[in-house]
């Protein structure tokens, strides 16, 4: 199992498939909050000649979990160094998914110069209090569903802004979100994650701006669930109005966050790949 071990001891597990043709860039996937390294299965098929690297962090999936006060953008941000290193790669591009896009953001501003490229899916420098408040209301509670199959009931209405997606589709998705044993559904990662959401709930919003700026003058890319709750249409607009190099689309019928295998997503990604 590939795996290795942060300066704080830390074990940390990931994915590391080589490029077809062995000679794609390298991809650093880095997915939500909550999830873990799965959230690339649907697009990892489309991305099949370039090299995708997919960590689980520290708390999340098959990596260990660790003290709360370290599950935040900053030390993962530093982890995903500490990867890079392990693998000897001194440079890969980003394609994060929500958490994973604040951390890329992060490392614009931390280690510019280890990015090819980064690629948000749904998130900026500004975060509507309505979605962080949605997460805060679910992150770290069990499903009172005991199986998929009844979780699968409700899961469509659940799945606030996502229309027009199969049930086979949900059903993928929460066996990748939970875990399904004996005592019911369990979350896949440590529910003390709770701890740093409500904090910063509690208080005002980092300004992030600054370090989205940092991204310029790097092929970057952004998506938008045209049905987000977290990133505004005005916000949307704004970082296409700092960075108007950057390849932005909307994911129709979609909240947060895209599949990234949809029309809208992997044509934006496709130009997004081609800049590496």
């Amino acid at each position: 199992m590939p795996e290795f071990v942060t300066s704080d001891k830390i074990r940390i597990f990931y994915e590391d498939t080589p490029s077809l043709s062995g000679a794609g860039a390298p991809i650093l996937c880095l997915a939500g909050l909550t999830r873990s390294h799965r959230d690339f299965d649907f697009i990892a098929p489309h991305l099949e000649d370039f090299r995708l690297i997919r960590p689980d962090y520290r708390g999340r999936g098959r990596s260990d979990w660790a003290d709360p006060a370290t599950y935040t953008p900053l030390v993962e941000a530093r982890d995903m160094l500490e990867l890079l290193d392990h693998l000897d790669l001194p440079k890969a591009a980003i394609l994060g998914t929500s958490r994973g896009g604040l951390i890329a953001m992060t490392l614009a501003a931390t280690a510019r110069d280890r990015l090819l490229g980064v690629a948000l899916n749904d998130v900026g420098p500004e975060l509507s209090r309505v979605g962080l408040q949605r997460i805060g209301d679910v992150i770290g509670k069990r499903p009172s569903h005991k199986t998929y199959a009844a979780l699968l009931e409700v899961w469509p209405d659940l799945a606030q802004g996502f229309d027009n997606v199969p049930i086979s589709r949900f059903r993928e998705e929460v066996s990748r979100l939970f875990d399904e044993t004996d005592d019911g559904l369990s979350l896949t990662y440590d529910p003390a994650l709770r701890q740093g959401v409500l904090a910063a709930l509690d208080t005002e919003l980092p300004d992030l701006w600054p370090l989205f700026d940092m991204l310029k003058g790097l092929p970057i890319c952004a998506l938008r669930g045209a049905n987000s709750n977290l990133l505004t249409p005005a916000v949307f607009a704004e970082m296409q109005a700092h960075i108007p190099e950057m390849i932005a689309a909307e994911v129709a019928d979609r909240g947060h966050v895209p599949y990234l295998d949809e029309p809208e997503a992997l044509k934006a990604l496709t130009t997004w790949t081609a800049q590496l």
